[in-house]
């Protein structure tokens, strides 16, 4: 009788211990699930493009910390394309994705159900994503050490049509070109004319195009149209069937277009059509970006339809 109470006791001692460190998730969420309700549903709009654009933070500094190349540094916008290549690799429900200077611009397609379209979700994993492959792709491009990591902010854009978001994509690449030329014949004051900051300022201050393209002609023999393409238009990526030989090979290529002009969405159905890749016009040498991903792992060779995480959460 001796031993069976002592068995007993020890048994309800065994089982207040398990009760303490194990305790029933179920009563846990009853007593504290009411905090879920100052939630606020973020849920995008069905049938509209939804736009992910990133900007850096304070990049004048980290650009300068960095000794960026002035007024393009080539190096740095091949880091930021890399970058954007790997949230079109992560999200095949990008259509198209635009780059420029410390911004890139995703595009989703309007039938997307990626996170069930929570805005935070995807804005949130975009630009973590952006900013971790930026930092794993620098030592890939740049020459010096990364001195800190870059900062990225982000916002969600909606457009209902498809002229909406063609108008969006022609005003990204309308402001490269506003910016490239200014900077383009700044820079150049400032680095071969000797002039200050303040005296190049002064000079361009109330010029238009012609007046920048006719000093960059008359005092540098710089004639704007015939600088790299990148530095003029930005960089477009999209996801396109690359021939090798006998074989073709699914990888996200960068282009340097005209976004403005009808024929661009002419040549490149698949951004508003099927989403089925369309071939890529390869140059005699392929582009170091789409080298890398033939050659490595990164090739994204899935089926061409776009995914389906409508259950992810």
């Amino acid at each position: 009788m001796r031993l069976l109470g002592t068995l007993n006791k020890f048994g309800k001692l065994l089982n207040y211990s398990l009760a303490r460190n194990f305790p029933k998730r179920s009563m846990a969420c009853s007593r504290f699930e009411y905090v879920k309700s100052f939630e606020q549903d973020d849920s995008i709009l069905p049938n509209v493009w939804i736009v992910i654009r990133i900007d850096g933070k304070k990049f004048h500094k980290f650009s300068k910390t960095h000794d960026f190349e002035k007024p393009n540094d080539e190096n740095a916008l091949n880091v930021m394309n890399a970058a954007a290549t790997a949230v079109m690799q992560e999200f095949r429900d990008i259509v198209l994705a635009y780059g420029q200077s410390d911004e890139y611009s995703f595009v989703f397609r309007k039938e997307t159900a990626a996170f069930k379209r929570r805005s935070a979700k995807l804005l949130t994993y975009v630009t973590s994503l952006f900013s971790s492959s930026y930092v794993m792709q620098w030592s890939k491009w740049m020459n010096l050490p990364l001195a800190y990591a870059p900062c990225f902010d982000g916002r969600v854009v909606l457009y209902p049509s498809e002229q909406n978001l063609k108008d969006y994509l022609s005003w990204r690449q309308a402001d490269v070109h506003v910016n490239n030329l200014y900077n383009t014949a700044f820079w150049k004051l400032v680095l071969e004319k000797g002039l200050t900051n303040q005296q190049a300022e002064a000079k361009l201050r109330g010029t238009f195009s012609a007046d920048k393209n006719e000093l960059l002609f008359q005092e540098f023999g710089i004639n704007y149209n015939n600088l790299p393409a990148m530095y003029r238009k930005g960089t477009i990526l999209l996801r396109k069937r690359v021939i090798l030989g006998e074989k073709s090979r699914q990888a996200v290529v960068p282009l340097h277009e005209d976004l403005i002009s009808s024929q661009f969405w002419k040549e490149h159905t698949e951004i508003l059509g099927k989403y089925v890749p369309g071939t890529y016009n390869a140059p005699q040498t392929l582009p170091r970006l789409v080298e890398m991903q033939i050659n490595g792992k990164e090739l994204d060779d899935e089926a061409e339809e776009p995914q389906n995480l409508a259950g992810t959460s």
